[in-house]
């Protein structure tokens, strides 16, 4: 594996053989480093994600995933994980060969998370822990199911953190209308809080929403699309799933709103964003509402579980609530509630004994 020194541009380069997936033969160069080691280490690497043998370090194998994942999955869902590999497993399995990876190295490093303060002697967040563990033992899936590795040892170490709905929380219509009091001196602030509320769809669903999505003679809104801010950019992207692209019926009261904010724009064209804002000037504006109001803080996907707990409460099936919440199955929307309907059994239980015989 030898490195050459190029006098011109006082650097180094590799240049070496490979073969590549299809059995083809091929020549590689890579220039531009400035030590040997450099350009010795880039050719292992490169050689190593050839030849995808199971024996490469644990941080080979992640970029193998990411390559592929990158054809399937959004953009910002890949940013997202990228963070937590590099943040959380690489530092502790980056060095450490993939079929060598144990149970028990898994234990130790979930036990260290576990075991985390800050500096304000606050754990990470259960749900955060879970979403930890799910990417690692996403990555050893991959390789089980495509590269031939024995087992995932996150299965036999066991998981860590819990689900959302353990933790969930989410206003009540009260206190809503307690927070909505102390925002609503910014017209945009009132109507997106009112659309989330009463809608319950996701925020990169509302800040993509066009005002020819809101249909005001048939008092539906149509949720074909989403917004996330990437790399400073704006990109408008399909919906989480495909069973996110749907049409919801709002209320009269939500559709005057709607109407009244549109008709304040200046100059507004169909195509245009109805909220022309960022995630974050919506999470600054939870802050000041909260505040303002003294109504408890929770997060901006709260108020779509806020919605759900309205929809329970006012007696709405479970299907019903998947579809408007545009869930692909009707188990998301079950597994995720499920803490919320107890009171309803026994509603039912008590409107059964009126029926007795």
């Amino acid at each position: 594996m030898p490195a050459y020194f190029d006098e011109a541009t006082k650097t180094w380069f590799c240049k070496f053989y490979y073969t590549d997936y299809t059995g083809t033969r091929k020549q590689k160069k890579k220039r531009g480093f400035k030590l040997q080691r450099d350009a010795k280490e880039w050719e292992r690497t490169f050689l190593e994600k050839q030849q995808a043998d199971i024996t490469m370090p644990f941080a080979s194998f992640v970029e193998i995933y990411f390559e592929d994942m990158s054809h399937r999955l959004r953009e910002n869902t890949i940013i997202q994980k990228r963070y937590v590999v590099d943040q959380k497993l690489l530092p502790y399995f980056g060095t450490l060969p993939l079929n060598e990876i144990t149970p028990a190295n898994v234990r130790k490093w979930q036990n260290t998370l576990i075991a985390y303060r800050d500096d304000k002697g606050q754990p990470y967040s259960e749900t955060y822990l879970k979403t930890v563990n799910n990417q690692l033992t996403a990555i050893f899936n991959y390789a089980v199911k495509y590269y031939k590795l024995s087992e995932n040892p996150c299965h036999r170490a066991g998981s860590m953190g819990k689900s959302n709905a353990e933790e969930m929380q989410f206003w009540t219509k009260d206190e809503f209308k307690q927070f909505l009091e102390a925002v609503e001196d910014k017209p945009q602030s009132k109507a997106a809080f009112l659309t989330l509320y009463y809608t319950g769809m996701r925020i990169g669903e509302l800040l993509a929403l066009t005002i020819a999505d809101v249909n005001a003679q048939d008092c539906t809104i149509t949720i074909n699309k989403s917004y996330q801010r990437i790399n400073g950019k704006d990109v408008i992207t399909p919906p989480k799933t495909p069973k996110s692209n749907r049409t919801v019926t709002i209320p009269e009261f939500l559709k005057d709103e709607l109407q009244d904010y549109i008709s304040k724009l200046y100059e507004p064209k169909p195509t245009d964003r109805l909220f022309p804002h960022t995630k974050h000037f919506f999470e600054h504006e939870m802050v000041r509402g909260t505040k303002n109001s003294g109504v408890k803080r929770i997060r901006l996907h709260d108020i779509r579980h806020s919605h759900a707990s309205l929809l329970i409460e006012l007696g709405c099936s479970p299907l019903l609530i998947a579809e408007r919440l545009g869930h692909e199955k009707v188990e998301t929307t079950l597994n995720t509630y499920s803490h919320l309907y107890p009171q309803k059994q026994n509603e039912i239980a008590e409107k059964l004994q009126q029926l007795r015989y």
